[in-house]
C-alpha cells in the first residue's frame, strides 16, 4: 500500500522550510560577530537554549490540551539512548562546523559538511540491504553538483580558497555527526513525540555547550549577550527561526518521508544561505551560482515525483523497525491505518 500523497507532500515542504530557515543562520551568525560582538560558541549555545524555550512552549500548549508526554521512564532504551546519541550528535556538528568556518574557507568547509546527505544513502543502503533507488541517486547527483555550483561560484579567484586539513577534517566530522542524527532520528525514537525530542535535542545542545564552556573557562562570553541589547535581535533569530521552528519541521520530514530525501533536500539550507548573504551582506552573486540552485531545485522537483514506496505493516506500539523498502515505522504504521505520532 502506498504512502498517502499528502503526507509525503507535508514532509517534502517541512524540510523544504527547515532547510530555508537554516540558511539563515551562516548570515545571522555573521552580523551577530561583527554588530554585536557575539562569540561563536555562545551564539551556538543561545541558539540551542532559544531554540529549546520556542519548541518547550509547544510541548506546554499540548499539554494543557490534556495530550500528555511520554515520560522517560516509559521509553524504550533503545528510545532513551537515541535521543541522547541525537543530542550529542548535535553539539559534535555545531562545535566541528563551526570552528571548521574558523579554519579554511566557508564553500570548503560546507563542502565537506554537505557529503552527509551521500553518507546517508549508502547507509541506509548497507543497512537495509537494498538496491540503490535510480531517481533518488540522480537527485542527489544533480543537488550536490548544484549545491558545489552555488558554494565555489562565489569564490573570488583573488582571495583564493583556505585550505587546512584540520578543518576539512572538521568539516568531514560534522558531516559524520549530522549522518547519525538522520539515521537515529529516522526510526531510533518513533514513540517519542516530534516537538518533545525536539526539546530533548535542543536542550541537550544547550546544556552540552554550557558544559564545554565551563570546561574551557569560557563561560563569561556565555553571558555577555544578555546584557547586549543589540545581541538579542541575532540571538533570538538564530534560537526561533534558525533553531526550534527548523529543527521540529526537520525531524518531522526524515519521520514522512525518510532519511535519504530528507537529506538530499536539504541542499537547499547552502543556496538560501547564499541568496540571504547576496541580500544582507551585500556578497556578489554570480549568474552560475543561479545556475546551480536551479540544479538543487530541479533535484527537489524530480524527488517530489517520485511515487512513494511500499512498506510493511507496523503494529501499534512498533519501535519503528525499517522495512525493506526504506520506509520508518512511522511511515509503514500510517500505511496500516495506523495514527502518526502528535506533533503539537
Amino acid at each position: 500500500m502506498q504512502i498517502d500523497g499528502r503526507r509525503a507532500t507535508l514532509g517534502t515542504l517541512a524540510v523544504v522550510i527547515a532547510a530555508s530557515l537554516f540558511g539563515i543562520l551562516g548570515p545571522v551568525s555573521r552580523l551577530a560577530g561583527d554588530r554585536a560582538g557575539i562569540e561563536t560558541l555562545a551564539f551556538v549555545t543561545w541558539r540551542s537554549l532559544l531554540g529549546a524555550v520556542v519548541v518547550g512552549c509547544l510541548l506546554a500548549f499540548r499539554m494543557s490540551r490534556g495530550q500528555p508526554i511520554v515520560g522517560v521512564r516509559a521509553m524504550s532504551v533503545r528510545a532513551r539512548s537515541s535521543l541522547l546519541v541525537a543530542a550529542v550528535s548535535g553539539v559534535i556538528l555545531n562545535l566541528a562546523i563551526f570552528i571548521a568556518f574558523a579554519r579554511v574557507t566557508v564553500a570548503l568547509a560546507l563542502l565537506g559538511f554537505y557529503t552527509y546527505p551521500a553518507l546517508v544513502t549508502l547507509a541506509v543502503i548497507l543497512i537495509e540491504r537494498r538496491r540503490p533507488d535510480r531517481i533518488q541517486l540522480a537527485a542527489l547527483a544533480m543537488a550536490t553538483a548544484g549545491m558545489a555550483i552555488v558554494l565555489l561560484g562565489g569564490v573570488d579567484p583573488a582571495s583564493g580558497l583556505s585550505f587546512d586539513v584540520l578543518g576539512l577534517v572538521l568539516a568531514l566530522v560534522a558531516a559524520v555527526a549530522q549522518t547519525v542524527f538522520v539515521l537515529v532520528s529516522r526510526h531510533g525514537y518513533a514513540a517519542v513525540p516530534i516537538d518533545q525530542a525536539s526539546f530533548v535535542v535542543l536542550a541537550g545542545g544547550a546544556l552540552g555547550f554550557l558544559a564545554i564552556a565551563l570546561l574551557t573557562g569560557t563561560g563569561p562570553a556565555i553571558v555577555s549577550p544578555v546584557s547586549n541589547p543589540i545581541a538579542w535581535s541575532y540571538l533570538v533569530a538564530g534560537g526561533v527561526l534558525g533553531a526550534g521552528i527548523p529543527t521540529t519541521l526537520f525531524l518531522l520530514g526524515i519521520r514522512w518521508i525518510g532519511g535519504v530525501r530528507s537529506g538530499i533536500l536539504a541542499l537547499l539550507e547552502p543556496v538560501v544561505g547564499v541568496l540571504l548573504a547576496a541580500i544582507l551582506l551585500n556578497e556578489l552573486l554570480r549568474p552560475i551560482q543561479l545556475l546551480g540552485g536551479a540544479l538543487v531545485l530541479s533535484a527537489a522537483f524530480l524527488l517530489q515525483r517520485t511515487p512513494s514506496q511500499p512498506g510493511p505493516q507496523a503494529g501499534p506500539g512498533s519501535d519503528a523497525r525499517q522495512g525493506p523498502a526504506g520506509q520508518s515505522g512511522e511511515a509503514s504504521a500510517e500505511a496500516a491505518g495506523a495514527q502518526p505520532p502528535p506533533l503539537v
